[in-house]
């Protein structure tokens, strides 16, 4: 019978699956043949003194190292005086592991050696237990040796003292080994005792690292069960199987991880009566699970505090659904692996709110640190995808279950990682690098699931009321972790455009914008103490600039008193942003307000959109050209200029508000520097730009306010240094040259041609500054009339 001839030391190959540094292998590396050789040589041919040395030799180069019978037979002789009975033992070990059919005979006759020396001390020996334990998986032995080794085995596990197995936590993998070779062996009658003693040493071992002792049962029942599988022991899968799963007081994570290992196994190869053995297994599973998911729900997806038996199991349940095919629809397979990626996996709030309760001191940076680099977190993408795969095998009660957990958690970690990033910044900021490298894959988590739940309810089978619901708490909850959003995901935007497509009504539109922190919130901070500056808080503004960017798409749906009630007093909020990105999605609202369709106007009031233009230019031009984007006010201008009702008092005032600045600009300008004209032909500077804007506009205002605007230009056009004005009129010339309207190109070319002989003749900009208003007001209010361009060409 082959025996996974791949494995020679299995507490070696658990290890290695379980991501634990051998160092035993790399010490063994280090020792040379030639040191091989000679502690070989010295034990042989100095039998009588003291061979320590020559045995630790050896036993560092366990891992590359060959012992043949007669060697072990030296090892047994020794084993009868030397004092050094671990280290002969572990070579005796090495030996019937690598032997590919160790003598019987030979086993025997060491059992009858070993039996006096065991036991001596009275105390137990790992040595002597996990050679016991190859001897009785060695493929030759007789029943009646594999009986007696059993015995032995027995009576050293009774050695043990009670409730007090921390002597053997260093050592888990050779313990773990141990117990697999001898439940892999034939012998069936003492599988329930030795299973029984596996499962106490395992209970109460809630110290550090025990979440790697679990990962170390899954593969270590994945591994007995294999060979069981390849030897048809039939029945003794059966027996194990029932002694293994029945209802006994045992650690609940073993418990678990154990049954994931035999199902992993049973995925491979079904041996006779698989079918009813899987369904015992994962019975016992939904068992476990089921009443692990009735104690957490009590209290929400993160009581705060929790039992860390429940944490550990948590943990064990999320990795071992992940390695293991999905092999239930069970509701409370699905809502544990939610509540382990929320609270063990991404334990965000609990981090935060040790972070703001200690006062920067009780969360240490190695520890997250050690998350991060640990197993559970590198599975949080396999488990993520579990998750998804079981959403669409459970009930709709646990699927609603789960969508709150996930957009409680959100907020959650929205608001708690607010807090922190203010009171961090400028302080810990390691700290808080690392707590966002785990909200960032948070963030990928919160993403794909969201898109299963879009891909499932917003269709023709679910009511709109819940399309529209479920759209809501996507959005909003994008909102809460966008300033985690540092790649480009395709799956957010494919679940953007799902659920914007179901808030676009108004009822929709109106929840979503009430769902924008308000005013007050933006302005006052977290705590409302202490120095709160609200455009250095990263984490709120990039929520709002999500608001931001949404809104736009469905603002005709959006009542206009509830556009001026939420969104207006946020928009001009953050066109004053620093950040380039906010302010201009800031005009961009503004800009989308005014192009759409609907307006509100009623009888001789104001309508929304003229109201707002007077305070949107003061605010734009108040802040340009340091921190509002040029781009951004004049997509806002065009916008309004294009849909404002003709003649509309409000767009007068923009032209003129614009003008002024522009003047206002450019004698800054081209007071302190004369030459300036010249960046006017490359890289426009925030005056040409400017100009260029109101050179614009003479195409897209209404014929009612153009002649105001060809006045004002005028008087600006004509104050400008010779140089400034060719630039100028060369752009007027070429556009209206190339413009094909047939309304306003006859007066602007009239126009254009008087303006450009008033300005030929100008002698100097002084010459043009000293003349009186009573003087140049008459000719320039003649240029921008067409009635009276007749007149005024004669005049010139």
């Amino acid at each position: 019978m082959s025996r996974q001839a791949e494995t020679v030391f299995l507490e070696e190959w658990l290890s290695v699956r379980c991501g634990i540094t051998a160092t035993a292998t790399s010490s063994g590396g280090k020792t040379t043949a030639r040191a091989i050789v000679q502690a070989w040589t010295g034990l042989r041919d100095s039998p009588e003194s003291d061979p320590e040395a020559h045995l630790q030799t050896l036993v560092n180069a366990r891992f590359s190292l060959h012992v043949a019978e007669p060697q072990a037979r030296l090892l047994l002789t020794l084993l009868q005086s030397s004092p050094s009975h671990p280290l002969l033992l572990t070579l005796l070990y090495v030996w019937v592991r690598k032997s590919p059919n160790p003598n019987p005979s030979f086993i025997d006759s060491a059992l009858l050696l070993l039996s006096p020396t065991i036991f001596a001390s009275s105390s137990f020996s790992l040595e002597a237990f996990l050679l016991l334990a190859a001897f009785s998986f060695a493929p030759s032995v007789s029943a009646n040796t594999n009986t007696r080794c059993f015995d032995f085995m027995l009576k050293l596990l009774s050695l043990l003292p009670d409730n007090n197995n921390a002597q053997l936590l260093p050592h888990m993998p050779r313990v773990l080994a141990a117990f697999g070779y001898a439940l892999s062996s034939s012998l069936t009658v003492y599988s329930p005792e030795m299973l029984d003693f596996l499962f106490r040493i395992l209970v109460g071992t809630g110290q550090h690292g025990t979440f790697v002792h679990g990962l170390m049962i899954l593969y270590l029942f994945h591994w007995v069960f294999s060979n069981l599988i390849a030897f048809r022991y039939s029945d003794k899968i059966r027996v194990l199987v029932l002694a293994a799963f029945e209802d006994k007081n045992y650690a609940s994570f073993a418990v678990f991880m154990a049954a994931v290992g035999v199902l992993r196994a049973l995925e491979s190869d079904l041996v006779v009566s698989g079918m009813r053995v899987r369904d015992c297994v994962v019975g016992r599973i939904e068992v476990l699970v089921g009443d692990l998911v009735s104690r957490r729900l009590r209290f929400g997806y993160d009581d705060g505090v929790g039992n860390e038996e429940d944490r550990l199991l948590l943990r064990c349940v999320s990795i071992g659904l992940a390695r293991t095919v999905a092999f239930s629809g069970h509701s409370s397979l699905f809502v544990s692996l939610a509540l382990a990626l929320l609270t063990e996996i991404f334990p965000l709030p609990r981090l935060y709110r040790s972070v703001l309760e200690s006062g920067l001191g009780g969360v240490e940076l190695k520890e997250i640190r050690e998350h991060v680099d640990g197993v559970l977190f590198k599975e949080a993408g396999a488990v993520t995808g579990v998750l998804c795969r079981q959403y669409v095998l459970a009930d709709e009660e646990s699927k609603n279950v789960v969508e709150n957990l996930m957009w409680e958690y959100c907020r959650d970690v929205y608001f708690g990682h607010r807090q922190v990033a203010v009171m961090l910044k400028g302080g810990k900021n390691d700290l808080l690098e690392s707590l966002e490298k785990i909200a960032e894959s948070a963030f990928l988590m919160v993403v794909v699931f969201a898109l299963a739940v879009a891909k499932h309810k917003l269709n023709s089978n679910f009511a709109q009321e819940i399309q529209m619901d479920v759209s809501l708490k996507i959005l909003v909850s994008f909102s809460c972790v966008e300033c985690f959003r540092h790649v480009r995901l395709p799956e957010y935007m494919e679940t953007i455009r799902k659920v914007v497509a179901g808030v676009k009504n108004e009822n929709g539109c109106t929840s979503f914008v009430n769902s924008m922190p308000s005013y007050a919130d933006l302005t006052e901070g977290p705590d409302q103490k202490g120095n709160y500056l609200w455009s250095k808080d990263e984490v709120q503004t990039a929520r709002i600039l999500f608001y931001l960017r949404v809104i736009p798409t469905f603002v005709e749906c959006l009542p206009s008193l509830v556009f001026r009630n939420m969104v207006a007093p946020t928009m001009f909020l953050y066109m004053e942003h620093p950040n380039g990105k906010a302010a201009r999605a800031s005009h961009s609202v503004f800009m989308a307000f005014m192009t759409m369709g609907k307006d509100s106007e009623k009888n001789d009031e104001a309508s929304l959109k003229e109201q707002l233009v007077f305070h949107y230019m003061q605010r734009s031009l108040l802040g340009y050209p340091g921190i509002t984007p040029f781009e951004g006010m004049a997509s806002g201008v065009v916008g309004m200029v294009q849909h404002l009702p003709a003649g509309s008092p409000a767009i007068f005032y923009c032209i003129h508000s614009l003008v002024e600045k522009a003047n206002q600009l450019c004698s800054e300008v081209f007071t302190y520097e004369a030459d300036v004209w010249k960046k006017w032909q490359g890289d426009p500077e925030p005056s040409k730009k400017l100009m260029d804007l109101v050179l614009r506009l003479v195409f897209l205002v209404d014929i009612q306010v153009l002649p105001d605007l060809m006045k004002l230009l005028a008087h600006l056009i004509t104050k400008l240094p010779r140089d400034a004005q060719n630039i100028v009129l060369n752009e007027l010339y070429s556009q209206v040259a190339d413009s094909d309207d047939v309304v306003r190109k006859p007066t602007l070319v009239s126009w254009l041609q008087s303006l450009s002989y008033l300005c030929m003749n100008a002698t100097n900009l002084d010459a043009a500054y000293r003349k009186s208003e009573s003087e140049i007001n008459p000719t320039l209010a003649s240029i921008a009339d067409p009635l009276n361009s007749g007149r005024t060409t004669a005049r010139l």
